[in-house]
């Protein structure tokens, strides 16, 4: 084969392999809903990409014999021809022709690998990484058209993948799932951060973001000494008054001291019972407190409170005493505020 012809061989390969990169990672980091609103719109490369991502296993099929087909053309035709025109100019340059075979052959080999490398594979795994719907949208009907002429190789590679997975117990996914876990996303994070999508700062508070739903809401513990209560007996006027001089729209209701026990007086009731010209007492208006142990993850935490309907929660000491007080608003500010 011909110099002219090996490069564009080369040139081909090597374009065929970005192609079939870049589209698999578009594939798995695009956002389905926004590629389902371009279809909805009548676009049928967004459409050819959703139908991409559900049959995922296809997918991945598809892009990795693509891959490995593209990588042998590479090493079977490319580094031949590189080495075969590179061999004549260092035998003429005085060396035997072993030495001058193996200088050259070294040589195509590191042309080619870099090329791979590169052109093949980090250029358009960047591209796909950095646009994902964009370039899923570009490579979805080609890719398609790929897929669908190559089935039968594909199902056969997909059922022998699938029955390995099987035969160690693992369920094979046939569609990619919307939602990414915190791992997904911090692996994601530190990949765009290599790839210099992202800098060092902003890393710092994607990591920071994903680490805090995470963290023990032991830091966040209001102590028992700080908590503003008042007695069982408390009329209506008297809670409001508390709220007044502390400023907290929620008091606690002082009781036995157990994390079971806990419950609160909201101040809006208390209003409500001095409008009626009710005297019931603060044990009367007084609302159950969940608790929690005090090493709960602020995330956990948040959905407790949730599921209470509750604003306010009990931390229990590992004694099983209570520790102190938390608040939705103080767990909720430290998930929303990157520091």
């Amino acid at each position: 084969m011909s110099l002219a012809l090996g490069a564009a061989v080369t040139l081909a390969l090597l374009a065929a392999n970005g192609f079939f990169v870049a589209t698999e990672f578009s594939l798995v980091a695009a956002r389905r809903p926004r590629l389902e609103r371009a279809a909805a719109r009548g676009g049928r490369a967004a459409a050819a990409a959703v139908a991409g991502i559900d049959e995922l296993s296809l997918t991945l099929a598809g892009a990795q014999l693509g891959i490995t087909m593209s990588s042998l053309g590479l090493g079977l035709v490319s580094e031949p021809v590189f080495a075969g025109a590179l061999t004549p100019l260092f035998h003429s340059a005085g060396l035997p022709e072993g030495a001058a075979h193996a200088v050259a052959f070294v040589l195509a080999l590191a042309l080619v690998t870099f090329l791979h490398m590169v052109v093949g594979e980090m250029a358009p795994k960047s591209w796909a990484i950095t646009d994902p719907e964009r370039s899923a949208t570009v490579l979805g009907m080609p890719f398609r058209a790929f897929t669908t002429v190559a089935r039968p190789v594909l199902a056969a590679l997909n059922g022998a993948t699938n029955l390995l997975l099987r035969a160690v117990g693992v369920r094979p996914a046939e569609s990619r799932e919307v939602s990414r876990t915190p791992e997904q996303l911090r692996s994601i994070a530190q990949e765009s951060r290599r790839l210099g999508l992202i800098d060092e700062g902003e890393l710092t508070l994607l990591t920071t973001a994903l680490d805090a739903p995470r963290a023990p809401l032991a830091g966040l513990v209001v102590p028992v000494s700080d908590i503003v209560s008042v007695p069982p007996e408390a009329s209506p006027q008297e809670v409001v008054d508390a709220a007044a001089r502390s400023g907290h729209t929620r008091l606690m209701l002082r009781g036995p001291g157990r994390p079971g026990a806990a419950r609160m007086v909201h101040v809006r009731d208390a209003y409500l019972a001095r409008a009626r010209g009710a005297a019931t007492p603060a044990a009367g208006l007084a609302h159950p407190v969940p608790a929690m142990p005090v090493g709960t993850p602020v995330g956990e935490a948040v959905a407790i409170l949730k599921a209470h309907h509750s604003h306010l929660g009990v931390a229990v000491a590992q004694d099983g005493g209570i520790a102190g007080l938390v608040s939705l608003d103080d767990l909720l500010t430290t998930l929303l505020t990157v520091r």
